[in-house]
């Protein structure tokens, strides 16, 4: 009979997985522009609360100041996007590359009076988890392949003054050289030129420096969350 057919049997058997490969591509979209419209319809402030945070952390603004005092006459920015300060080629997708390394921000970016980035700091806390430190290595490999200087400091640690000045003295000259990775984890180095410490007083209002309310979001928040798949191959002009 012909049901018994060999050659029957697989052109039917074909014939049903076209057949059902085209019905899950038509519903396919249907899911996705499903999907899309009811995140569309969420409020922004009422599904997502927003509460005011502080920028930095205790050390982070400790650094900051040392940074800013060591530093005069230079630009010091704090919690600055990668994306901010660095250029890809976009014949890949710029949005994957956002969702690796994009979105991070660097601690510290040190500049000159022309916002030419010099170096970045980058802060690391004392209990990382291995996430974090890739995350963290991540950022420094890619801020090295474009000739950017890295100094890494533990937030136990931080670097006086005249440690500042000294870490920074090279860069600060004519033909520095570009793309190192210093790590500072305390240790004592002579400076260039000795420079006097002195005891800061607080002003008035400093105080509120040391509430402990408000703190940032920590950087490492996300570590644990993977990327969105990238939704397209658009790129950044």
């Amino acid at each position: 009979m012909l049901a018994t057919d060999p050659t029957f049997a697989v052109a039917l058997t074909a014939a049903l997985i076209l057949l059902l490969s085209f019905v899950f591509m038509r519903k396919r979209p249907t899911k996705t522009r499903a999907r899309s419209e009811r995140q569309d319809a969420l409020d922004t402030v009422a599904s997502w609360q927003p509460e005011a945070a502080r920028v930095l952390t205790a050390s982070e603004r400790k650094a900051f100041e040392t940074v800013r005092k060591a530093l005069p006459g230079h630009v010091v920015l704090a919690q600055v996007p990668l994306s901010r300060f660095l250029k890809v080629p976009t014949r890949n997708s710029y949005s994957q590359w956002l969702s690796r390394v994009g979105h991070l921000n660097a601690d510290l970016v040190v500049c000159d009076a022309g916002s030419l980035v010099l170096a970045v700091i980058d802060i690391r806390p004392t209990n990382q988890s291995a996430r974090g430190r890739q995350r963290h290595e991540r950022m420094s490999r890619v801020l090295r392949a474009a000739g950017i200087n890295v100094l890494i400091w533990s937030e136990n640690h931080l670097p006086s003054l005249s440690e500042v000045r000294s870490q920074m003295a090279p860069l600060l000259q004519d033909g520095r050289v570009t793309g190192f990775d210093t790590n500072f984890s305390g240790s004592k180095s002579m400076p260039l030129i000795p420079v006097a410490e002195m005891e800061e007083m607080l002003a008035h209002g400093d105080a509120l420096a040391q509430d402990a309310t408000m703190e940032p979001v920590p950087s490492t928040l996300f570590d644990e969350f993977d990327p969105l798949p990238a939704t397209g191959t658009g790129g950044r002009r």
